[in-house]
Protein backbone atom coordinates (compact mmCIF):
# COMPACT_ATOMS: atom_id res chain seq x y z
CA UNK A 1 0.00 0.00 0.00
CA UNK A 2 2.72 2.51 1.11
CA UNK A 3 4.48 1.94 -2.63
CA UNK A 4 1.31 2.11 -4.07
CA UNK A 5 0.63 5.57 -2.88
CA UNK A 6 4.29 6.86 -3.04
CA UNK A 7 3.87 6.00 -7.16
CA UNK A 8 0.61 7.99 -6.83
CA UNK A 9 2.12 11.09 -5.09
CA UNK A 10 4.93 10.68 -8.11
CA UNK A 11 2.48 10.50 -10.97
CA UNK A 12 2.79 13.25 -13.45
CA UNK A 13 0.44 16.26 -13.21
CA UNK A 14 -2.47 15.01 -15.86
CA UNK A 15 -1.90 15.89 -19.26
CA UNK A 16 -5.28 18.36 -19.65
CA UNK A 17 -3.52 20.02 -16.85
CA UNK A 18 -0.18 20.52 -17.50
CA UNK A 19 0.42 22.41 -21.18
CA UNK A 20 -1.71 25.50 -19.40
CA UNK A 21 0.32 25.87 -16.01
CA UNK A 22 3.74 25.10 -17.79
CA UNK A 23 2.79 27.40 -20.72
CA UNK A 24 1.56 30.53 -18.68
CA UNK A 25 3.72 29.98 -15.26
CA UNK A 26 6.58 32.57 -16.41
CA UNK A 27 4.36 35.60 -17.74
CA UNK A 28 1.85 34.95 -14.76
CA UNK A 29 5.43 35.34 -12.55
CA UNK A 30 5.80 38.73 -14.25
CA UNK A 31 2.42 40.24 -14.15
CA UNK A 32 2.37 39.88 -10.27
CA UNK A 33 5.95 40.92 -9.95
CA UNK A 34 4.40 43.80 -12.18
CA UNK A 35 1.21 44.42 -10.23
CA UNK A 36 3.18 44.35 -6.57
CA UNK A 37 6.05 46.73 -7.85
CA UNK A 38 4.64 49.54 -6.74
CA UNK A 39 1.48 51.54 -5.14
CA UNK A 40 0.02 52.84 -8.58
CA UNK A 41 -3.89 50.94 -8.81
CA UNK A 42 -4.18 52.12 -5.14
CA UNK A 43 -2.75 56.26 -6.12
CA UNK A 44 -4.92 56.08 -9.44
CA UNK A 45 -7.73 54.98 -7.12
CA UNK A 46 -7.08 57.40 -4.60
CA UNK A 47 -6.93 60.55 -7.12
CA UNK A 48 -10.09 59.38 -9.07
CA UNK A 49 -12.30 59.07 -5.73
CA UNK A 50 -10.41 62.42 -4.11
CA UNK A 51 -10.56 64.17 -7.27
CA UNK A 52 -14.40 63.56 -8.29
CA UNK A 53 -16.09 62.49 -5.16
CA UNK A 54 -19.15 60.59 -5.24
CA UNK A 55 -19.92 59.64 -8.88
CA UNK A 56 -23.66 59.23 -8.83
CA UNK A 57 -25.78 58.71 -11.89
CA UNK A 58 -27.43 61.73 -13.06
CA UNK A 59 -24.13 64.17 -11.08
CA UNK A 60 -21.87 66.17 -13.23
CA UNK A 61 -19.38 64.13 -10.65
CA UNK A 62 -19.84 61.06 -12.61
CA UNK A 63 -19.57 62.38 -16.32
CA UNK A 64 -16.45 64.53 -15.27
CA UNK A 65 -15.13 61.74 -14.01
CA UNK A 66 -15.75 59.68 -17.36
CA UNK A 67 -14.15 62.18 -19.08
CA UNK A 68 -10.87 62.06 -16.87
CA UNK A 69 -11.23 58.42 -17.07
CA UNK A 70 -10.76 58.16 -20.89
CA UNK A 71 -8.49 60.89 -20.92
CA UNK A 72 -5.93 58.78 -18.90
CA UNK A 73 -6.67 55.58 -20.60
CA UNK A 74 -5.57 57.30 -24.01
CA UNK A 75 -2.45 58.61 -21.92
CA UNK A 76 -1.88 54.54 -21.00
CA UNK A 77 -2.13 53.83 -24.74
CA UNK A 78 -5.17 51.51 -24.81
CA UNK A 79 -6.59 50.90 -27.95
CA UNK A 80 -10.34 51.75 -28.87
CA UNK A 81 -11.00 53.94 -25.90
CA UNK A 82 -14.34 55.15 -26.40
CA UNK A 83 -17.58 56.02 -23.75
CA UNK A 84 -20.71 54.31 -25.25
CA UNK A 85 -23.93 56.39 -24.42
CA UNK A 86 -26.46 55.54 -22.09
CA UNK A 87 -29.54 57.70 -20.56
CA UNK A 88 -29.51 57.22 -16.81
CA UNK A 89 -32.21 58.05 -13.86
CA UNK A 90 -31.76 61.28 -12.06
CA UNK A 91 -32.61 60.98 -8.03
CA UNK A 92 -31.79 63.99 -6.20
CA UNK A 93 -31.30 63.32 -2.65
CA UNK A 94 -31.73 67.11 -1.59
CA UNK A 95 -32.39 68.18 1.95
CA UNK A 96 -33.16 65.46 4.44
CA UNK A 97 -33.05 65.03 8.41
CA UNK A 98 -34.43 62.95 10.84
CA UNK A 99 -35.75 64.11 14.40
CA UNK A 100 -36.86 62.25 17.43
CA UNK A 101 -39.22 64.35 18.92
CA UNK A 102 -40.87 62.14 22.15
CA UNK A 103 -40.19 60.94 24.75
CA UNK A 104 -36.79 63.52 23.61
CA UNK A 105 -35.59 65.70 20.82
CA UNK A 106 -32.71 64.17 19.51
CA UNK A 107 -30.92 64.51 15.66
CA UNK A 108 -30.79 61.17 14.05
CA UNK A 109 -28.48 60.37 11.28
CA UNK A 110 -30.08 59.11 8.27
CA UNK A 111 -30.01 58.92 4.59
CA UNK A 112 -33.22 58.52 2.29
CA UNK A 113 -33.30 55.73 0.26
CA UNK A 114 -32.02 55.81 -3.60
CA UNK A 115 -35.85 56.64 -5.72
CA UNK A 116 -37.86 57.80 -2.41
CA UNK A 117 -40.42 60.64 -2.63
CA UNK A 118 -39.90 63.53 -0.35
CA UNK A 119 -41.89 64.34 2.55
CA UNK A 120 -44.58 67.20 2.19
CA UNK A 121 -42.61 70.72 2.68
CA UNK A 122 -42.92 70.76 6.46
CA UNK A 123 -42.20 67.24 7.09
CA UNK A 124 -44.04 64.15 8.31
CA UNK A 125 -44.66 63.85 11.87
CA UNK A 126 -45.61 60.63 13.46
CA UNK A 127 -45.76 57.84 15.91
CA UNK A 128 -43.42 55.07 15.43
CA UNK A 129 -44.28 51.36 15.11
CA UNK A 130 -41.60 49.25 15.23
CA UNK A 131 -41.75 45.88 13.63
CA UNK A 132 -38.95 43.02 13.30
CA UNK A 133 -40.32 41.39 9.66
CA UNK A 134 -43.04 41.69 6.78
CA UNK A 135 -45.33 38.37 9.23
CA UNK A 136 -44.66 40.87 12.21
CA UNK A 137 -46.33 44.14 10.13
CA UNK A 138 -48.84 41.69 8.86
CA UNK A 139 -49.61 40.52 11.68
CA UNK A 140 -50.09 43.78 13.28
CA UNK A 141 -51.20 45.78 10.34
CA UNK A 142 -54.29 47.32 12.38
CA UNK A 143 -51.51 49.53 14.50
CA UNK A 144 -49.72 50.88 11.25
CA UNK A 145 -52.51 52.90 10.51
CA UNK A 146 -51.05 57.18 10.56
CA UNK A 147 -47.72 55.48 11.99
CA UNK A 148 -43.89 55.55 10.54
CA UNK A 149 -42.97 51.91 10.76
CA UNK A 150 -39.54 51.16 11.85
CA UNK A 151 -38.30 47.63 10.04
CA UNK A 152 -35.90 46.55 13.19
CA UNK A 153 -34.56 43.22 11.30
CA UNK A 154 -30.67 42.52 12.25
CA UNK A 155 -28.21 41.90 9.61
CA UNK A 156 -28.13 37.85 9.01
CA UNK A 157 -26.94 38.54 5.02
CA UNK A 158 -27.37 40.78 2.57
CA UNK A 159 -29.14 39.15 0.62
CA UNK A 160 -32.09 38.37 2.90
CA UNK A 161 -32.01 41.69 4.93
CA UNK A 162 -31.94 44.11 1.68
CA UNK A 163 -35.41 42.98 1.16
CA UNK A 164 -36.80 45.61 4.10
CA UNK A 165 -34.69 48.32 1.85
CA UNK A 166 -36.01 47.08 -1.40
CA UNK A 167 -39.66 46.93 -0.75
CA UNK A 168 -40.40 48.43 2.88
CA UNK A 169 -42.20 51.53 1.31
CA UNK A 170 -44.43 48.89 -0.26
CA UNK A 171 -45.74 46.93 2.90
CA UNK A 172 -45.35 49.95 5.13
CA UNK A 173 -47.87 51.94 2.78
CA UNK A 174 -50.37 48.68 2.31
CA UNK A 175 -50.55 48.92 5.88
CA UNK A 176 -51.35 52.14 5.81
CA UNK A 177 -48.42 54.13 7.14
CA UNK A 178 -47.12 57.34 6.12
CA UNK A 179 -43.48 56.71 5.60
CA UNK A 180 -41.47 53.80 6.87
CA UNK A 181 -37.52 53.54 7.94
CA UNK A 182 -34.97 50.80 7.78
CA UNK A 183 -32.31 49.58 9.87
CA UNK A 184 -29.47 50.21 8.27
CA UNK A 185 -28.31 46.86 6.26
CA UNK A 186 -25.15 46.44 8.02
CA UNK A 187 -23.45 43.98 10.32
CA UNK A 188 -21.62 47.01 12.14
CA UNK A 189 -22.32 50.57 12.64
CA UNK A 190 -20.13 52.98 14.09
CA UNK A 191 -23.55 55.53 14.12
CA UNK A 192 -23.64 55.72 10.15
CA UNK A 193 -26.38 55.48 8.20
CA UNK A 194 -26.73 53.00 4.40
CA UNK A 195 -28.50 54.29 1.70
CA UNK A 196 -29.30 51.74 -1.16
CA UNK A 197 -31.83 51.62 -4.11
CA UNK A 198 -35.33 50.78 -3.23
CA UNK A 199 -38.81 50.79 -5.12
CA UNK A 200 -42.54 51.37 -4.94
CA UNK A 201 -45.11 49.00 -6.87
CA UNK A 202 -47.75 51.23 -8.88
CA UNK A 203 -50.83 50.01 -7.18
CA UNK A 204 -49.60 50.77 -3.63
CA UNK A 205 -49.46 54.56 -2.49
CA UNK A 206 -46.09 56.28 -2.60
CA UNK A 207 -44.74 56.90 1.13
CA UNK A 208 -40.79 58.40 1.63
CA UNK A 209 -38.64 55.71 2.48
CA UNK A 210 -35.08 56.06 4.25
CA UNK A 211 -32.46 54.26 6.77
CA UNK A 212 -31.53 55.55 10.08
CA UNK A 213 -28.41 53.83 11.43
CA UNK A 214 -28.70 50.15 14.17
CA UNK A 215 -27.40 52.53 17.29
CA UNK A 216 -31.21 53.87 16.76
CA UNK A 217 -33.36 51.82 15.61
CA UNK A 218 -32.15 49.36 18.47
CA UNK A 219 -32.90 52.20 21.09
CA UNK A 220 -36.37 53.34 19.84
CA UNK A 221 -37.38 49.56 19.76
CA UNK A 222 -36.37 49.70 23.35
CA UNK A 223 -37.92 53.04 24.36
CA UNK A 224 -41.43 50.77 22.30
CA UNK A 225 -40.25 48.24 24.61
CA UNK A 226 -40.53 50.18 27.62
CA UNK A 227 -43.68 51.78 26.45
CA UNK A 228 -42.95 54.83 25.69
CA UNK A 229 -44.18 57.21 23.01
CA UNK A 230 -41.90 57.28 20.42
CA UNK A 231 -42.27 59.99 17.40
CA UNK A 232 -40.15 61.18 14.52
CA UNK A 233 -40.21 63.91 12.30
CA UNK A 234 -38.70 62.95 8.93
CA UNK A 235 -38.37 65.51 6.44
CA UNK A 236 -36.58 64.90 2.65
CA UNK A 237 -36.88 67.25 -0.28
CA UNK A 238 -35.78 64.16 -3.09
CA UNK A 239 -37.01 64.15 -6.51
CA UNK A 240 -36.84 62.39 -9.55
CA UNK A 241 -35.81 64.66 -12.65
CA UNK A 242 -35.93 63.49 -16.30
CA UNK A 243 -33.34 60.59 -17.43
CA UNK A 244 -29.84 62.13 -18.20
CA UNK A 245 -27.07 61.29 -20.73
CA UNK A 246 -24.26 59.42 -19.29
CA UNK A 247 -21.58 56.46 -20.80
CA UNK A 248 -20.14 53.15 -20.23
CA UNK A 249 -16.47 53.48 -20.12
CA UNK A 250 -14.23 51.29 -22.22
CA UNK A 251 -10.57 50.59 -23.08
CA UNK A 252 -9.22 47.69 -24.81
CA UNK A 253 -5.46 46.01 -25.54
CA UNK A 254 -6.54 44.70 -28.78
CA UNK A 255 -5.42 41.07 -30.06
CA UNK A 256 -3.29 39.70 -31.90
CA UNK A 257 -5.08 37.11 -33.95
CA UNK A 258 -8.52 37.04 -33.54
CA UNK A 259 -9.60 40.46 -32.15
CA UNK A 260 -12.82 40.16 -32.56
CA UNK A 261 -13.44 37.76 -30.04
CA UNK A 262 -13.36 39.00 -26.37
CA UNK A 263 -12.74 38.55 -22.76
CA UNK A 264 -14.74 42.02 -20.77
CA UNK A 265 -14.03 42.84 -17.53
CA UNK A 266 -14.37 45.45 -15.07
CA UNK A 267 -16.94 46.92 -12.53
CA UNK A 268 -19.23 49.73 -12.33
CA UNK A 269 -17.97 53.54 -12.57
CA UNK A 270 -20.77 55.03 -10.29
CA UNK A 271 -21.39 55.30 -6.81
CA UNK A 272 -23.94 56.32 -4.37
CA UNK A 273 -23.78 60.34 -4.05
CA UNK A 274 -22.51 59.56 -0.06
CA UNK A 275 -18.54 58.74 0.62
CA UNK A 276 -16.89 58.81 -2.60
CA UNK A 277 -17.47 54.69 -3.88
CA UNK A 278 -13.87 53.42 -3.31
CA UNK A 279 -14.90 49.86 -2.36
CA UNK A 280 -17.92 49.97 -3.99
CA UNK A 281 -17.06 49.74 -6.69
CA UNK A 282 -14.43 52.38 -8.56
CA UNK A 283 -11.83 49.98 -7.17
CA UNK A 284 -13.17 47.12 -9.38
CA UNK A 285 -12.93 49.59 -12.59
CA UNK A 286 -9.33 50.72 -11.48
CA UNK A 287 -8.11 47.19 -11.02
CA UNK A 288 -9.84 46.06 -14.49
CA UNK A 289 -8.12 49.10 -15.97
CA UNK A 290 -4.55 48.62 -14.70
CA UNK A 291 -4.68 44.71 -15.12
CA UNK A 292 -4.77 45.58 -18.77
CA UNK A 293 -1.98 48.45 -18.85
CA UNK A 294 0.27 46.20 -16.84
CA UNK A 295 -0.13 43.13 -19.74
CA UNK A 296 0.83 46.52 -22.30
CA UNK A 297 3.96 47.37 -20.43
CA UNK A 298 4.96 43.93 -20.35
CA UNK A 299 4.26 43.66 -24.01
CA UNK A 300 1.64 40.16 -22.84
CA UNK A 301 -0.69 41.17 -26.00
CA UNK A 302 -2.69 38.16 -26.42
CA UNK A 303 -4.30 36.33 -29.19
CA UNK A 304 -7.94 37.87 -28.20
CA UNK A 305 -8.85 41.01 -27.01
CA UNK A 306 -9.18 41.87 -23.41
CA UNK A 307 -11.73 45.20 -23.03
CA UNK A 308 -12.14 47.56 -19.78
CA UNK A 309 -15.49 48.28 -19.13
CA UNK A 310 -16.92 50.96 -16.38
CA UNK A 311 -20.57 50.11 -16.50
CA UNK A 312 -22.70 53.27 -15.64
CA UNK A 313 -25.89 53.20 -13.20
CA UNK A 314 -25.09 49.88 -11.66
CA UNK A 315 -26.47 51.59 -8.12
CA UNK A 316 -29.83 53.07 -9.14
CA UNK A 317 -30.97 51.43 -12.41
CA UNK A 318 -28.02 48.69 -14.43
CA UNK A 319 -28.67 50.81 -17.36
CA UNK A 320 -25.17 50.06 -18.18
CA UNK A 321 -25.83 46.77 -18.23
CA UNK A 322 -28.06 46.34 -20.19
CA UNK A 323 -26.87 49.06 -22.31
CA UNK A 324 -23.83 46.99 -22.66
CA UNK A 325 -26.00 44.35 -23.88
CA UNK A 326 -28.47 46.15 -26.06
CA UNK A 327 -24.72 47.72 -27.85
CA UNK A 328 -22.95 44.04 -28.41
CA UNK A 329 -26.40 41.77 -28.76
CA UNK A 330 -24.64 40.62 -32.37
CA UNK A 331 -21.13 40.32 -30.51
CA UNK A 332 -22.13 37.80 -28.19
CA UNK A 333 -21.06 34.48 -29.78
CA UNK A 334 -17.35 36.36 -29.72
CA UNK A 335 -17.50 37.17 -25.82
CA UNK A 336 -15.38 34.31 -24.63
CA UNK A 337 -16.07 35.23 -21.04
CA UNK A 338 -17.00 38.23 -18.52
CA UNK A 339 -15.49 38.55 -15.53
CA UNK A 340 -16.73 41.48 -12.73
CA UNK A 341 -15.28 42.88 -9.70
CA UNK A 342 -17.69 44.63 -7.15
CA UNK A 343 -17.19 43.18 -3.96
CA UNK A 344 -14.18 45.71 -2.98
CA UNK A 345 -10.31 45.02 -3.90
CA UNK A 346 -9.71 43.62 -0.71
CA UNK A 347 -7.39 40.78 -0.23
CA UNK A 348 -8.76 38.23 -3.29
CA UNK A 349 -9.49 34.62 -2.68
CA UNK A 350 -10.33 33.19 -5.90
CA UNK A 351 -13.47 33.97 -8.32
CA UNK A 352 -16.66 31.97 -8.74
CA UNK A 353 -17.42 31.06 -12.45
CA UNK A 354 -20.93 30.03 -14.50
CA UNK A 355 -19.96 28.31 -17.40
CA UNK A 356 -20.04 24.20 -19.02
CA UNK A 357 -18.25 21.84 -17.35
CA UNK A 358 -15.38 21.67 -19.75
CA UNK A 359 -15.24 25.12 -19.18
CA UNK A 360 -14.81 24.97 -15.33
CA UNK A 361 -11.85 22.27 -15.44
CA UNK A 362 -10.01 24.66 -17.58
CA UNK A 363 -10.91 27.70 -15.03
CA UNK A 364 -10.00 25.11 -12.39
CA UNK A 365 -6.28 25.01 -13.71
CA UNK A 366 -6.07 28.55 -14.07
CA UNK A 367 -6.76 28.62 -10.23
CA UNK A 368 -3.34 27.02 -9.66
CA UNK A 369 -2.08 29.55 -11.91
CA UNK A 370 -3.39 32.14 -9.40
CA UNK A 371 -2.45 30.19 -6.02
CA UNK A 372 0.96 32.08 -6.69
CA UNK A 373 -1.24 34.87 -4.79
CA UNK A 374 -3.55 32.79 -3.04
CA UNK A 375 -6.48 33.19 -5.01
CA UNK A 376 -6.84 29.83 -6.57
CA UNK A 377 -9.93 28.65 -5.18
CA UNK A 378 -12.36 28.12 -8.48
CA UNK A 379 -16.03 28.12 -7.19
CA UNK A 380 -19.32 27.17 -8.74
CA UNK A 381 -21.54 30.16 -9.35
CA UNK A 382 -20.23 33.65 -10.47
CA UNK A 383 -20.71 37.21 -12.30
CA UNK A 384 -22.14 40.13 -11.34
CA UNK A 385 -24.85 42.63 -11.90
CA UNK A 386 -23.30 44.61 -14.50
CA UNK A 387 -21.96 41.22 -16.72
CA UNK A 388 -25.61 39.71 -15.61
CA UNK A 389 -27.41 40.30 -19.42
CA UNK A 390 -24.53 39.39 -21.17
CA UNK A 391 -24.69 36.24 -19.33
CA UNK A 392 -28.23 35.64 -20.03
CA UNK A 393 -27.06 35.37 -23.68
CA UNK A 394 -24.84 32.55 -23.03
CA UNK A 395 -21.50 34.31 -21.61
CA UNK A 396 -19.43 32.56 -19.49
CA UNK A 397 -19.14 34.68 -16.61
CA UNK A 398 -16.57 35.34 -13.69
CA UNK A 399 -16.83 37.03 -10.49
CA UNK A 400 -13.55 37.91 -8.36
CA UNK A 401 -14.31 36.90 -4.73
CA UNK A 402 -12.32 38.70 -1.67
CA UNK A 403 -11.74 38.57 1.88
CA UNK A 404 -15.64 40.28 2.33
CA UNK A 405 -15.29 40.72 6.36
CA UNK A 406 -15.98 44.36 6.49
CA UNK A 407 -17.19 45.19 3.26
CA UNK A 408 -21.03 45.83 4.33
CA UNK A 409 -19.47 47.94 7.10
CA UNK A 410 -18.96 50.55 4.58
CA UNK A 411 -21.00 49.74 1.87
CA UNK A 412 -23.04 52.75 0.75
CA UNK A 413 -22.19 55.34 3.33
CA UNK A 414 -20.20 58.09 3.92
CA UNK A 415 -17.07 56.11 5.57
CA UNK A 416 -17.01 54.23 1.63
CA UNK A 417 -13.20 56.22 0.99
CA UNK A 418 -9.87 54.64 -0.25
CA UNK A 419 -8.57 54.94 3.53
CA UNK A 420 -10.30 51.25 3.74
CA UNK A 421 -8.31 49.35 1.32
CA UNK A 422 -4.31 49.07 1.27
CA UNK A 423 -1.90 49.29 -1.69
CA UNK A 424 -1.30 45.62 -1.82
CA UNK A 425 -4.77 44.25 -1.85
CA UNK A 426 -5.42 46.56 -4.37
CA UNK A 427 -2.16 45.54 -5.86
CA UNK A 428 -3.42 41.78 -5.32
CA UNK A 429 -6.56 42.47 -7.05
CA UNK A 430 -4.85 43.65 -10.28
CA UNK A 431 -3.03 40.85 -10.48
CA UNK A 432 -5.68 38.45 -9.91
CA UNK A 433 -7.82 39.88 -12.81
CA UNK A 434 -5.00 40.14 -14.88
CA UNK A 435 -4.12 36.55 -14.41
CA UNK A 436 -7.22 35.11 -15.61
CA UNK A 437 -7.92 38.14 -18.74
CA UNK A 438 -4.60 37.17 -20.05
CA UNK A 439 -4.82 33.36 -19.99
CA UNK A 440 -8.18 33.37 -20.99
CA UNK A 441 -7.63 35.25 -23.93
CA UNK A 442 -4.49 34.14 -24.90
CA UNK A 443 -4.79 30.24 -25.09
CA UNK A 444 -4.64 28.83 -28.89
CA UNK A 445 -7.76 27.23 -27.73
CA UNK A 446 -11.14 29.37 -27.21
CA UNK A 447 -13.02 28.92 -23.96
CA UNK A 448 -15.39 26.13 -24.06
CA UNK A 449 -19.40 27.28 -24.47
CA UNK A 450 -20.90 30.58 -24.86
CA UNK A 451 -23.57 32.26 -27.04
CA UNK A 452 -22.18 30.39 -30.21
Amino acid sequence: MRLVTSLLLLAPVPLVAQPLVERYSANVDRIVAAALADSAAWNRLAVMTETFGHRFSGSASLERAIDWSLARMKEDGLDNVRGEPVMVPHWVRGRESAELITPRRQALPMLGLGGSIGTPPNGITAQVMVVKSYDDLRARAAEARGRIVLFNAPFTNYGATVQYRSGGAIEAAKAGAVASIIRSVTPYSMRTPHTGSMRYDSTVRKIPHAAITPEDADMIARMVERGEKVSIKLMMSARTLPDAPSRNLIGELRGTERPDEVVVMGGHIDSWDVGRGAMDDAGGVVAAWEAIRILKALGLRPRRTIRVVGWTNEENGLRGGNAYRDAHRAEAANHVLAIESDGGVFTPEGFGFTGTDSAFAIMQQVGRLLEKIGAGRITRGGGGADIGPMMELGVPGMGLNVDGTKYFWYHHTDADTIDKMTPREVSLCVAAMAIVAYVIADMPERLPGGAR
